[in-house]
């Protein structure tokens, strides 16, 4: 019996090791005890994912959330789902299609009519390598619902988070953006041939841009706007990747990824962090790579590119540009 003792004590040790590395890689749970009660949040794509558990953690901690999504069905479940598990009633579920301007506009007059405040929005929702779809108004999908969805939403919201301060913006953005360039001649895709991955990375390229120019827009404001990128997580947004379709993949890749993703729950920390952490209140226009501030790719700090892109987004979803530096969240005249 005794010469079994060592094997396993051995296999123990590099079990428990493996999993104290998957952790540290992974990174932690938010460090902030912070609380929000009462204060209202809103988190799009919130029905699975990062979305929900960023959803859960904040109903957690008190504040009134707001769930935004497509699938109401979904949505209407995992509300459900939230206010069992935290006994928080302040949980509820709203439509929001951010492939189309129409839902957009609708779900944000929704907001602004009925919500007194809005004090924290997190832009979750994502699609990731999805075939050459269009969106509702003909944007190129990814970067339809991944930036100028939420670029549309955010302006809509502007008074209202001004007028809440102090008040974050929280946008999901993503280590690819690195790969990421954005092509204003051809920003749809109309012209080249369609890659899929490049779409995705000009995308949440263009979600660091939309983040640096807003938070230079909303200084003295009290209104902050950070990016992350939250870690690779095992969630459905990576559903047309391929990734694990083969047993080949999955044998070959299996240990990897292991390591490497994150759950949903671990995934969704940075986001509750830069949502409550009281030591960021006034931080804005940074990027954290999950729960640290890290320095994002050349062109997602290029100033003019930034306010390019702004003034092209705005042109797209049909906001007016004022002569200052704000954009009233109105469509422009027929």
């Amino acid at each position: 019996m005794n010469r079994y003792l060592l094997p396993l004590s051995v296999l123990g040790t590099v079990a428990g090791g493996a999993v104290l590395l998957r952790d540290y890689v992974a990174g932690g749970s938010c460090p902030s005890k912070a609380t929000i009660p009462g204060k209202t949040v809103i988190v799009t794509g919130a029905n699975t994912g990062i979305g929900k558990q960023t959803a859960l953690e904040l109903a957690k901690r008190g504040g009134n959330v707001i769930l935004a999504c497509r699938d109401m069905e979904k949505c209407e479940a995992a509300a459900k789902d939230i206010r069992r598990e935290t006994l928080n009633h302040h949980v509820n579920a709203r439509h929001l299609d951010l492939a189309s301007l129409k839902s957009v506009r609708e779900f944000a007059a929704k907001i602004i009519e009925e919500e007194e405040h809005v004090h924290i929005l997190v832009n979750n929702a994502a699609v990731m390598r999805c075939p050459h779809w269009t969106t509702e108004d003909g944007f190129e999908m990814q970067f339809g619902v991944n930036h100028l969805g939420h670029f549309l939403l955010t302006n809509l919201l502007l008074d209202k988070l001004k007028a809440s301060a102090p008040s974050r913006v929280i946008n999901l953005s993503s280590l690819a953006h690195v790969a990421g360039h954005i092509d204003f001649e051809d920003l749809n895709w109309e012209k080249r041939k369609y890659d899929t991955k490049a779409a995705y990375c000009q995308s949440k390229l263009a979600v660091l841009l939309f983040t640096k120019e807003l938070s230079r827009r909303l200084q003295g404001t009290g209104v902050t706007a950070n990016a992350l990128h939250p870690g690779v997580a095992r969630t459905e947004l990576g559903r047309h990747t391929g990734m694990h379709s083969s047993a080949f993949s999955s044998f070959t890749l299996g240990p990897i990824f292991w390591l490497l993703v994150k759950s949903p729950q671990l995934a969704a920390q940075p986001s509750a962090y830069l949502a409550v952490a009281e030591e960021l209140e006034g931080v804005s226009g940074k990027y954290f790579d999950g729960l640290k501030e890290k320095a994002p790719a050349p062109e997602a700090e290029d100033e003019e590119v930034a306010r390019r892109l702004w003034a092209e987004s705005a042109r797209l979803v049909g906001l007016e540009m004022s002569r200052g530096s704000s954009v009233r969240g109105q469509p422009l005249p027929e």
